[in-house]
């Protein structure tokens, strides 16, 4: 994924009702606010002075035409926006770049599925079961390498993860997949602490034969691409 034009540099001032933050931007000392596309607790990436890189909209009739997309930390680059892990996972399997769910003729987003719930993608080709994949966005990280899902209370995930195992209890596949917007972990596991709920909820996808997969990411200033496997480690093991 490409960024359409060079992101701008600045610092973070403050991240305040979730969508919004205020920042000083490097080109002229000015301040402004721009749109922060992340609704999690953004816990270690929402400090004031880290340096932040922004996307410009071209629309003339944006209210916020600035977009926070990167945060650095520790001289590495985390992608904040949680539209992105989709968009990523759409060239990935365009190109079969994800060996675990290559091969599928036909890619559906945005399916409905269980009561509320949307399916990020569904993969389907004759003559196999189609196979539901959700995708979670992930960038926190506590311990050195260990990447955590999620960062607050995600009822949501926790009942897509329910949703999930009731289509392989309907004789379908159903893949949860991690993305990982950070280039400075190995490993991924579940904040059971944070939310013991989405944690459980994860145990009993697995025990119900829900497939839980991770990629890393490569991440600059001018692309980020999904890249690379990484070992989800369950709470407990």
């Amino acid at each position: 994924m490409d960024f359409t034009q060079p992101l701008e540099k600045a610092t973070l001032v403050r991240r305040y009702k979730r969508f919004l933050a205020d920042v000083v931007l490097e080109a002229d000392g000015s301040e402004t606010t721009v749109h922060c596309p992340n609704p999690g607790a953004m816990l270690g990436l929402a400090g004031p002075g880290l340096t932040v890189w922004l996307s410009r909209s071209a629309s003339p009739t944006r209210k916020l035409p600035l977009t926070l997309e990167l945060v650095e930390v520790d001289g590495g680059l985390v992608g904040i926006n949680t539209m992105h892990p989709n968009r990523l996972v759409a060239e990935a399997l365009a190109r079969d770049g994800i060996a675990e769910v290559a091969g599928y003729d036909r890619v559906r987003p945005e399916v409905k599925y269980g009561e509320k719930s949307r399916v990020d993608f569904l993969l389907e080709r004759d003559g196999a079961p189609p196979c539901w994949l959700e995708i979670k966005n992930v960038h926190l990280m506590r311990q050195p390498g260990l990447a955590e899902f999620p960062d607050c209370v995600a009822a949501r995930s926790a009942r897509h993860l329910r949703e999930l195992s009731a289509r392989v209890a309907a004789g379908d596949r159903a893949v949860a997949l991690f993305v990982v917007q950070r280039t400075d972990c190995d490993r991924v596991t579940a904040a059971a602490d944070l939310d013991p709920g989405f944690a459980a909820a994860l145990g009993d996808a697995l025990k119900a034969g829900v497939e839980v997969l991770a990629y890393g990411c490569t991440i600059a200033t001018d692309r980020v691409s999904l890249s690379h496997r990484l070992p989800v480690v369950f709470p407990g093991t």
